[in-house]
């Protein structure tokens, strides 16, 4: 396999690398709280939060869908949604995600980006964790379930 050139985007990948920082350390040091999307998320969901927990939890998701939607209009639609995955494969993978990140207390931004930039070692040991077992998953969708990762 080889790398398409024409499709690299560093200062795309550093630009956006960059803001998910800004915004991480923006939510560290203006209210003391750790950008994991699955414990953000989660907050959402819980009945128990106050209406104060409540808002910045709903601001924080609507800046990362509406970002997500700025750029998708400031590029002309650069980035494309991949569509067609069976429903029996993503179903199961989405309940494997959210149980490993139940049983690991915490997701790849609250890991990886938060904890690491805080030296943590559960961070880092999360985030190993984590990349391997993507690594060793993406090697075998591709091997075993073709070039698409779709039978």
């Amino acid at each position: 396999m080889s790398i398409d050139w024409a499709s690299f985007t560093p200062w795309h990948a550093l630009g956006g690398g960059a803001l998910i920082g800004l915004a991480a350390a923006v939510l560290w040091l203006g209210l003391g709280r750790i950008a994991g999307i699955s414990g953000i998320a989660g907050g959402l969901a819980s009945f128990t939060a106050s209406g104060g927990d409540r808002a910045w939890r709903v601001l924080f998701v609507a800046g990362l869908v509406g970002g997500a939607g700025i750029v998708h209009l400031a590029t002309g639609g650069l980035f494309e949604i991949r569509t067609g995955y069976p429903l029996w494969l993503l179903l199961p993978g989405a309940f494997l995600v959210g149980l490993g990140t139940r049983m690991g207390s915490g997701c790849t931004s609250g890991h990886g980006v938060c904890g690491i930039a805080r030296f943590s070692v559960r961070g880092l040991a999360a985030t190993v964790t984590f990349m391997a077992t993507a690594f060793v998953t993406v090697f075998f969708v591709r091997h075993f379930f073709g070039p698409g990762g779709v039978a």
